[in-house]
């Protein structure tokens, strides 16, 4: 059969011809949102150049997008505070679920309007298997751009009247909107640094650094990259006295636990004891002591694990912090796939604590199968990372592109590795040692 004598294609075109779908009204597609059961939305375009950087990912998932419709779910106060993690968890996982269903519920009315549109997923699961990021839409900055609420100190979108207690999703859509929101012009984070006091291993700082380290460690203990470490274990043991060194039979049945079910943030804290936004906020103004007391101080008394990097930030803090609660040292999970990754990595996995009293410049020069320059650079507890040589160096240090990585992955020794010259350093090698300190595990 020709395909032009084919039953369905001679109905379509002899259908009456579809109208052109113009820019869609802004305020009905937020009402949209919210009849399906959105806490709040927001409209952004996509050529918004606050988010320049994230088109070419946003793309990747629906090539068609020209308008971001940014949506949160209200989640229940009480259970995120609850010191019972299984409590919270479950908080976190039903309204991460009802969010993907209100976003799939837009698209399904946008889609038998005739209007293309694609739901991005609502947090887990991820592409685990991508070079550089495991998320595709990234759904924070979107709800900035779109009014949601701004960035607070715990590195979470704040909104302004359900404060931290939102969990946040984002629909594609092909087509214009007639109008767009513009972030708020004040920050609903308070500045009250509770989540700073609350955080167990440390990663939030006083003066507003954040440790992604620290906190990838032991709050997403069960999650993803740290699985890998309970499959390391079960795989190099040679009997289960050697397993339980590292996973004892709680950490297991808890392992366990985050696979049949869903997983379990270890800590998530700083979100419990926000107390920014309009819903939220009368506690802690009329009695802060009180508020303290109530909601800070169960979360800092429990006794629980706490799991660290060893020679990290954390594990002293932690220690010091807090001595009743155990302190557990772990391996570094994921592996280091480039050179470019290495790089990439290094702010994130940065210690500012091991590179105290350091001022020192470093050029790295990688051959072989990545031909890679890059100038490294750790002053005042900061470190920057500037593509090519810059400046004179302290310590220039030339590597094999996958010498070194195999070395990063524990696959090759430094010590072979330096003595065979696949890795060469010139200058000082306390200074080079002084920053593989700065990178623990």
């Amino acid at each position: 059969m020709r395909l032009d004598n084919h039953p369905t294609v001679q109905r379509v075109r002899n259908a009456p011809p579809r109208a052109k779908i113009g820019p869609l009204d802004a305020k009905w597609l937020k009402e949209l949102a919210k009849k399906h059961g959105a806490g709040d939305a927001g409209l952004v375009e996509i050529d918004r150049p606050a988010l320049a950087h994230e088109v070419d990912e946003i793309r990747k998932v629906f090539p068609q997008t020209r308008t971001l419709l940014s949506v949160c779910g209200r989640m229940n106060v009480e259970p995120v505070r609850s010191p019972i993690r299984s409590v919270a968890n479950q908080e976190f996982h039903s309204v991460y679920d009802e969010i993907n269903e209100v976003a799939r519920a837009i698209v399904t009315e946008l889609s038998a309007m005739g209007i293309p549109a694609c739901n991005a997923v609502a947090a887990f699961p991820m592409e685990a298997q991508l070079p550089a990021r495991t998320w595709n839409v990234a759904h924070k900055p979107i709800a900035v751009e779109a009014g949601l609420g701004k960035m607070g100190v715990h590195r979470s979108v704040i909104h302004p009247v359900f404060g931290s207690f939102i969990l946040l999703d984002t629909i594609l859509i092909g087509v214009e909107a007639d109008a767009y929101d513009a972030p708020l012009d004040y920050n609903p984070c308070l500045e009250c640094k509770l989540c700073v006091a609350a955080c167990p291993v440390g990663a939030l700082k006083p003066d507003g650094a954040f440790d992604f380290m620290s906190c990838f460690t032991h709050n997403y203990r069960e999650f993803l990259g740290n699985f890998n470490d309970f499959v390391s274990a079960t795989v190099e043991s040679k009997d289960m006295k050697s397993f339980r060194d590292r996973f004892s039979e709680g950490e297991t049945t808890s392992m366990w636990q985050s696979l049949s079910f869903k997983p379990g943030y270890k800590a998530a804290y700083c979100l419990a004891v926000c107390p920014a936004g309009e819903d939220v906020i009368n506690p802690f103004l009329e009695d802060r002591p009180g508020y303290v007391k109530q909601v800070v101080k169960p979360l800092q008394d429990k006794e629980e694990t706490l799991y660290v990097l060893p020679g990290s930030d954390a594990e002293g803090f932690a220690k010091s912090r807090y001595p009743h609660k155990d302190v557990k040292r772990v391996r570094r999970s994921y592996t280091t796939k480039s050179v470019a990754a290495f790089l990439r990595q290094l702010p994130l996995a940065f210690q500012r604590g091991k590179a105290k009293g350091m001022d020192v410049t470093y050029h790295w020069t990688f051959s072989g199968s990545e031909e890679v320059q890059a100038t490294i650079t750790i002053s005042g507890g900061k470190l920057t990372v500037l593509p090519g040589h810059e400046g004179e160096p302290d310590v220039r240090i030339a590597a094999d592109s996958n010498t070194w990585l195999r070395v990063l992955n524990r696959e090759y020794s430094m010590i072979n590795a330096i003595v065979l010259r696949k890795i060469r350093v010139k200058g000082s090698m306390d200074l080079f040692r002084a920053f593989g300190r700065c990178f623990p595990g």
